[in-house]
Parts: C-alpha cells; structure tokens; sequence
C-alpha cells in the first residue's frame, strides 16, 4: 500500500516495495568487503578494507557481487534488468 505522509512524502510499505520492478529493475550498491559475508554468506573470506558492487533487484534482493560497477550494469543489462539510481 502506498500513502502519502505528508504534501512532499509517501509512504510505501515493504510488502509494496517488494512488487515493485516485476524482475525488471535493478540497482547498483557499493559496499565495503567486510559486509559482503551479510549479504552473501557462501562467498568466499575477501580481505578487507575493498570496496566492491552489488547488483540488487528493486525489492533489495542482492544478485551478484563485483569489485566492478561496470561489470554489475553489464549483468543488469545482460539479464535485461533496468538499473535506476537509488539515493
């Protein structure tokens, strides 16, 4: 469900951000590799202190990790995902 909070905000709750995006959007994340564990259990140990990508799907699924942003925008677009910026 989707309501508006205030004349300049709305609210959108998680179950509506989830359906957003059909599989068909996604974004770029960049995180630093001592949260990769978090987010992707079954990597591999990486060392610290490395900034790294993550490709995202619209509901915050994360599909693939990276040490390139070139390389995540080049799977979005492999899988025909539409990747927005998220702030």
């Amino acid at each position: 469900m989707i309501e508006k909070s205030t004349p300049d905000t709305i609210t959108i709750t998680p179950e509506a951000l989830a359906g957003l995006g059909g599989g068909e959007i996604a974004y770029v994340r960049t995180i630093r590799s001592e949260d990769v564990q978090q987010m992707f259990p079954q990597a591999p140990e990486i060392a610290p202190g490395m900034t790294l990508f993550t490709l995202h799907a619209a509901d915050g699924t994360p599909i693939m990790l990276t040490d390139s942003r070139e390389a995540a925008l080049a799977n979005a677009s492999q899988h025909a995902l539409v990747t927005l910026s998220v702030h």
